[in-house]
C-alpha cells in the first residue's frame, strides 16, 4: 500500500480533525508563560524588569523558527520535519522547569519557540492534501484549532498552576508533544517536495516573496495589524478588568475563556472564501476589530453591564482576527505548491512582529493613558489596514 498521496487528492475528517488538535496543542506552548511571569521570575530569580523577556523570548524562538525552520518544509520529507522539530519543542519544554537561572530558563524558552513552528508546517500540509475546491473549509478548520489553542493556553496554564504549580504545565505539554510524534509519524501521509533549490537559495527568496508578492505582502501586513490590535487588547485588559471592574485572577481566566467562541469565524470565514467572498470579508473584518474598541465606551456608568459589553467586544475581535487569518492563507496557497512552505514563514513572522509590536504599544500606551489611551492605538491599528486594503483594486495580483 502506498504511502505516498495519490493524484486525487484527498483528506479525511479525522485526518482534519488530527492536524487542528496537533496545531492547537503544539502552539498553546507559545503562550502558557503569558500569565505565569510571577510565579516563573520567583523561582528562577528573573527581575521585574526582565520579566517581560518571558514571553517575548519564546516569541523570538518562534520567529526564528518561522524564517529558517518552516521553509525547509518546501525542501525535506514533511512528515520526519515535523517530528525532528517537535523533539526541539520537548526539549525546551523539559528544561524550562529544571531551570535555576534567569539564563537557563530564557534558552529553554527560545527552544520552545523554535519547536513550536512546526504548527506552521502542519498548516500548509493540510492544504497541500486538500483539494482545491476545499482548500479554504479545511484550512479554516485546522485553523479553529490553532487559535483556540492559542485562547485557551493561558486559562488553561492559570488553573494547571493553581492546583500543581507552573512546573507541571511545561512538563504536561512535554508529554503531549512526544504522544504528538508519534501519532503524527503513524498517522500523517508522506510528502516529499520536489526542490528546484537549495536551503541558501530558499532563505534567500523570502525577502524576494514579500518584495514581489502583492498578495503575500498584503495579506501578511493586513493581518500583522489585526494581530497587533489583538495582542494589545489582551495584554491590557487583564489589567483593566482587575483594576476597573475588580475581578480576581480566575475571573479574568473565564473573561478569556468567553474569547475563544470568536474562533468560530475560522471555518465559516473558510467556506465563505471558497465561494468568492475574501475580499469583501477583509473588509469586514477591519471593521468589526475597530468598531470592537469602540464598543467597550458604551454605557459605562452600569459596570456589570459595560462588563459584559467588554465580553463582547473581546468575541468580536477574536472573530474578525481568525477570520481574517483564514481568509490570508486561502490567499497565499495558491501561489503555489513548491513555495508554501516559505510563504507560510513570512506571512507568519510578518504577523507575529506585528503582534509583539502591538503588545509593546498595549503596556507603553496603558502606562500613559490607562484603556483609553490603549483602545486608541488599537483602533487605530484595523483603521490602517482599512485604508490600505481600499488601495487593493488598484493593485494588481
Amino acid at each position: 500500500m502506498k504511502s505516498e498521496l495519490s493524484e486525487e487528492k484527498k483528506i479525511s475528517g479525522w485526518l482534519v480533525f488530527l492536524l487542528a488538535s496537533a496545531c492547537g496543542l503544539i502552539v498553546a506552548n507559545l503562550y502558557y508563560a503569558q500569565p505565569l511571569v510571577g510565579p516563573i521570575s520567583a523561582d528562577t530569580g528573573i527581575s521585574a524588569g526582565l520579566s517581560g523577556l518571558i514571553v517575548t523570548m519564546t516569541q523570538l524562538g518562534y520567529a526564528m523558527g518561522l524564517l529558517f525552520l518552516v521553509p525547509l518544509s518546501d525542501l525535506l520529507e514533511n512528515k520526519r520535519l515535523v517530528a525532528s522539530i517537535l523533539v526541539v519543542a520537548i526539549l525546551g519544554l523539559v528544561l524550562a522547569p529544571m531551570a535555576t537561572t534567569s539564563y537557563l530558563f530564557f534558552a529553554a524558552t527560545i527552544l520552545i519557540g523554535l519547536g513550536s513552528v512546526a504548527a506552521q508546517i502542519l498548516v500548509p500540509f493540510a492544504a497541500h492534501l486538500a483539494p482545491e475546491k476545499q482548500r479554504g473549509r479545511i484550512v479554516g478548520n485546522v485553523m479553529s484549532g490553532l487559535l483556540l489553542g492559542i485562547m485557551l493556553a493561558r486559562p488553561v496554564a492559570s488553573i494547571i498552576t493553581g492546583i500543581w504549580g507552573w512546573k507541571s504545565v511545561f512538563l504536561i505539554s512535554a508529554v503531549i508533544m512526544a504522544m504528538l510524534i508519534i501519532l503524527l509519524s503513524f498517522l500523517l501521509p508522506k510528502r516529499k517536495p520536489q526542490p528546484q533549490d537549495n536551503y541558501q537559495a530558499i532563505i534567500k527568496s523570502l525577502w524576494h516573496l514579500f518584495r514581489t508578492s502583492s498578495v503575500l505582502r498584503r495579506r501578511a501586513l493586513y493581518q500583522a495589524a489585526l494581530f497587533g490590535s489583538y495582542s494589545l487588547f489582551w495584554t491590557v485588559v487583564p489589567l483593566w478588568l482587575s483594576y476597573h471592574f475588580h475581578l480576581t485572577q480566575n475571573e479574568i481566566a473565564l473573561f478569556a475563556l468567553a474569547g475563544v467562541a470568536g474562533a468560530i469565524a475560522s471555518p465559516i470565514a473558510g467556506r465563505l472564501a471558497d465561494k468568492g467572498w475574501a475580499r469583501k470579508l477583509t473588509g469586514l473584518a477591519f471593521i468589526i476589530a475597530a468598531a470592537s474598541f469602540v464598543l467597550t465606551y458604551v454605557l459605562q456608568s452600569n459596570q456589570r453591564i459595560s462588563l459584559f459589553i467588554f465580553c463582547a467586544a473581546a468575541i468580536l475581535l477574536d472573530m474578525a482576527v481568525s477570520g481574517n487569518l483564514v481568509l490570508g492563507q486561502q490567499a497565499i496557497y495558491g501561489l503555489g505548491d513548491e513555495i508554501r512552505g516559505r510563504v507560510n514563514g513570512v506571512f507568519m513572522a510578518v504577523f507575529f512582529a506585528g503582534g509583539a509590536i502591538g503588545s509593546a504599544l498595549g503596556g507603553w500606551s496603558y502606562a500613559q493613558g490607562s484603556w483609553k489611551a490603549a483602545s486608541v492605538i488599537g483602533f487605530i491599528l484595523p483603521v490602517i489596514a482599512f485604508l490600505y486594503y481600499l488601495t487593493e483594486r488598484k493593485v494588481k495580483h
